[in-house]
């Protein structure tokens, strides 16, 4: 009897409507015959009704797709085919005792499984991929993070296909069946929810180290990937080894087991799987080495070893109750993963780059037609909430519990919430909790940020008295209109400001009420729907400094005239800060060249902002000013994607064009100090990656990109040196890029070169069919089909699917919205054609969309015609589905 995959539901499971499970599986034993065609799985479940369950004569449920089911069990007894009923992906049986052991066999084809769940195959080897609901690809099973469960599998497998077996755990068997085949039996003593299962078979190499834990006990650690690519592995190896040393000084957090394992695979829907004691991760954040991976990649590889790593505890030892929850590992996570990058680099960079990336991210998510909180109160297809809100402002939410209770007493509510919650599946709230009574706070009103819907906005209204020298601040709060957000109320916003003087000087005063410190930077509780704050004693009318450290996920609406930007920009102490001055001068000068393009008329002179950049980038050449990577992160304007955030319709022509102007302006008006910049910051001598020579090589990069786009002949020249001499991909690429999307005459001839150099390296040319997606010409479309057809491209990877189609429906609006609806229609047949294979990389896809009715008509009807050809599928996955629907909702 097969178990198919029922029709694609369409009603939400809602967050209220959560019941703990009426059966619980304390034990299962596994036995899988691995083969890549057919493999057999016998499962037995040792299980027992949930004395928390409201209804004790439930019958025992099991969550299953795609299955086809030999036989079914219990306590030993084979059951006929009227004893139990398999439908709508379920397998049901009535009459059980209060105990019993459920015993299936099952066949799966993992060669046939394109979507990348559960048991499939990437290259020879067999791997797995069970979060968020895979794990019932595999075998019947309750497949929900609530039911906890100790895992004892044995893996069989021919030994010359398969010789690595891996699974969970402790391997406490192994050895030879004899006919060239073998076993593994692996033992993971935690109890553990069925999405944190994976197996790995394959014929790998294998990259051996010791960790030494605080306890004193050593920990193997392996990382394994093809033989060709063992070289390729020492960097992953050294950020785990980081990353365990960090956990034990930060959190004091130790690894529990005797071995931990990292898999490297080129086919995976996401980053990375912090599956107990066996990681499988994308191979884009394991393999690097200087001659193929650039600066960025290292750092994207350290974050996500880590981040996988930190799960451990954040995520595996306590885990979720249920996917609505997802937060609470993963934001917490992210957090924990911020605050290591930044502890090994820059500080203020990495915490300008978080913001910058919520700000592209996560803002348009919130005003999005699939908005939702941290803490989603519904869905369609859970795959469909791994987003930027559940991660990154998740993280912004915990870290708003260290602004609020500081770096020791966040800890004390780290160390309570694992003294409660070891070893179990929880909430939110009892996270919350943790905080809360470990430092003797109340944080009722805290609950509000996992139910609030958008992006709160921020109004500040100053009002100064010259007479009095004081100031008054009025700080008043907002929520989105939302009908989830109507009985919301003010949140507790924790807000940090100071204030300079107009010449630059950073001003220490107290508040009016408050403790009588003199400070120069302020942290505001605002509890209310609006909030004064008062400063006496000021000579001239003060500059204010905003949102310090970003220290709370939201927008600020404040009148603010230029020169107080350029002011920011130039002295303020917090880089954040500085950074978003910059940030909203850039965007204030390129509205006013927007609108001038509407009118028809030159833009004026953006001399502030061309003064504020002359004083980063002299400052730099004559003392080393902010540092070489701040520099990199200040010289630079928001995206077109970000501009036309603020704009409805989107003028995506005057965008474009207002932006390229000002790149070509701020190159010209600074092109003797922006020459100096290029000879004096390309690091010399052999590349290494240090923070030092990584700035450096950014604001080098930067630099190049500027003069290399304004068409500076000597800098193209450069360019072109750069890429043939350079001794790592992270100047060749950043000299390809900078040719390739000036359209220089060299950018073929050095496109053919990097594709003969990198041609057998599948994430190399990942970097190759980016950088052609991205270019912002209306040809590019016509060039982005081309590519689909190259050898190395495949609709079913999705790394090449993002670095390809992605690359061009996310990060090249010019392209994507050409005018003829080109880009329209790529896009949408890639999603209608890869929905069939894989329907969870398709749905991602598909939020290309989300924003179609922010466009002039034309665009508009012509984004929706994909839209609806998609939602008229009539076997849409509810991946895409979700997504689809809830788009065309919102004209």
């Amino acid at each position: 009897m097969k178990a198919l995959k029922g029709d694609a539901p369409r009603t939400p499971v809602k967050r209220v409507d959560y019941r703990p499970p009426a059966w619980l599986i304390d034990t299962v034993v596994m036995t899988l015959d691995l083969d890549s065609d057919t493999t057999c799985v016998r499962a037995s479940l040792r299980a027992r009704r949930n004395p928390e369950a409201r209804d004790h004569s439930a019958p025992l449920a099991l969550a299953g797709d795609d299955l086809e089911t030999e036989c079914v069990s219990v306590d030993g007894r084979e059951l006929g085919d009227d004893e139990y009923r398999i439908s709508d992906s379920r397998l049901v049986i009535d009459g059980l005792d209060d105990t019993a052991i459920i015993t299936t066999r099952v066949l799966i084809h993992p060669a046939r499984n394109t979507a990348l769940e559960g048991l499939y195959r990437s290259g020879s080897s067999l791997l797995t991929q069970c979060e968020a609901e895979g794990f019932r690809k595999i075998t019947w099973f309750g497949d929900r993070p609530d039911i906890m469960t100790t895992f004892h599998v044995r893996l069989e497998a021919d030994r010359e296909t398969y010789p690595v077996l891996l699974g969970n755990g402790n391997l406490v068997d192994s050895g030879s069946l004899g006919g060239n085949r073998h076993f593994a039996v692996w033992d993971d003593p935690y109890p553990k929810p069925s999405y944190l299962f994976a197996l790995v078979a394959g014929d790998l190499g294998c990259r051996e180290d010791v960790f030494v834990t605080a306890s004193g006990r050593d920990v193997a650690l392996k990382i394994y990937s093809e033989l060709e690519n063992l070289g390729q592995l020492d960097h992953a190896m050294e950020s785990l080894k980081k990353a365990m040393a960090w956990d034990e000084r930060c959190f004091g957090l130790e690894y529990d087991l005797d071995v931990y394992h990292i898999v490297a695979t080129h086919d995976f829907n996401m980053g990375a799987m912090e599956n107990k004691s066996l990681n499988i991760f994308n191979a884009r954040y394991v393999l690097a080495d200087e001659d193929t991976a650039t600066d960025a990649d290292f750092e994207a590889i350290e974050a996500v070893i880590a981040h996988e790593y930190f799960h451990n505890w954040t995520g595996n030892r306590v885990t979720c109750r249920d996917w609505f929850q997802l937060t609470l590992k993963e934001g917490l996570t992210v957090f924990r993963e911020q605050e290591f990058s930044s502890d090994m680099q820059s500080r203020a960079v990495k915490r300008i780059s978080d913001v910058k990336d919520l700000m592209a991210r996560q803002f348009p998510e919130d005003a999005g037609p699939m908005a939702h909180p941290v803490r989603p109160e519904r869905y369609v297809e859970i795959n469909n909430f791994y987003t930027a809100t559940v991660y990154e402002k998740g993280a912004e939410v915990v870290r708003m519990y260290d602004t609020l209770l500081g770096t020791d007493g966040f800890r004390r509510g780290m160390e309570l919430y694992f003294e409660r919650h070891d070893g179990q599946a929880v909430t939110c709230d009892n996270f919350r909790a943790a905080m809360a009574d470990a430092n003797d706070v109340e944080l009722e009103q805290f609950e509000r940020w996992y139910r609030q819907v958008g992006t709160p906005v921020v109004t500040v209204d100053a009002e100064y008295d010259e007479a009095a020298g004081a100031l008054e601040i009025r700080l008043a709060q907002s929520l989105p209109g939302h009908s989830d957000n109507e009985h919301v109320g003010p949140l507790h916003i924790p807000f940090r400001l100071g204030l300079l003087s107009a010449e630059g000087e950073s001003l220490a005063l107290p508040i009016e009420g408050g403790d009588g410190t003199a400070r120069e930077t302020h942290l505001v509780e605002l509890r209310e729907a609006a909030t004064t704050v008062r400063f006496a004693g000021l000579a001239d009318k003060p500059v204010l400094s905003l949102l310090r450290g970003f220290s709370a996920p939201v927008k600020i609406e404040v009148e603010a005239a230029d020169g107080e930007l350029a002011t920011l920009l130039a002295f303020d102490p917090d880089p954040v800060a500085r950074w978003m001055a910059g940030r909203k001068l850039s965007a204030r000068v390129l509205e006013r060249a927007i609108e001038a393009h509407d009118l028809d008329r030159e833009p004026e002179a953006p001399e502030l902002l061309v003064s504020a950049w002359r004083r980063i980038v002299e400052n730099l050449v004559e003392s080393d000013g902010d540092g070489p990577a701040l520099a990199a992160m200040l010289l630079q304007l928001p995206t077109e994607t970000e501009l036309a955030q603020d704009y409805k319709p989107v003028p995506v022509d005057a965008i474009h064009t207002a932006r390229d102007e000002l790149r070509r302006l701020l190159a010209r008006r600074l092109t003797e100090p922006l020459h100096e910049v290029l000879a004096r910051f390309r690091p010399g001598g052999k590349w290494r990656f240090d923070p030092a020579d990584v700035g450096s090589r950014s604001l080098a990069n930067a630099v190049l990109s500027l003069l290399v786009g304004a068409r500076d002949e000597q800098a193209a020249k450069h360019a072109v040196a750069v890429y043939k001499d350079a001794d790592n991909m992270t100047d060749r690429f950043a000299a390809l890029a900078a040719v390739v999307h000036a359209r220089l005459d060299a950018a073929e001839p050095l496109l053919a070169d990097f594709e003969k150099r990198y041609r057998d390296n599948p994430l190399v040319m990942d970097k190759w069919f980016a950088v052609q997606a991205q270019a912002a010409a209306g040809c590019t479309v016509d060039k982005v089909e081309q590519l689909m057809d190259h050898p190395a491209f495949s609709l079913k990877n999705p790394n090449k699917v993002r670095a390809l189609i992605g690359a061009f429906g996310m990060h090249n609006p010019y392209a994507f919205h050409r005018v003829d609806g080109a880009g329209y229609r790529l896009v949408g047949n890639t999603v209608r054609r890869l929905d069939a294979l894989n329907p969870q990389v398709a749905a991602r896809l598909a939020a290309v969309f989300n924003r179609w009715a922010d466009f002039d008509d034309d665009r508009k009807q012509l984004m929706r015609e994909q839209l609806e050809a998609t939602q008229a599928i009539e076997s849409l996955s509810p991946d895409v589905y979700e997504i689809v629907s809830a788009a065309l909702k919102r004209e």
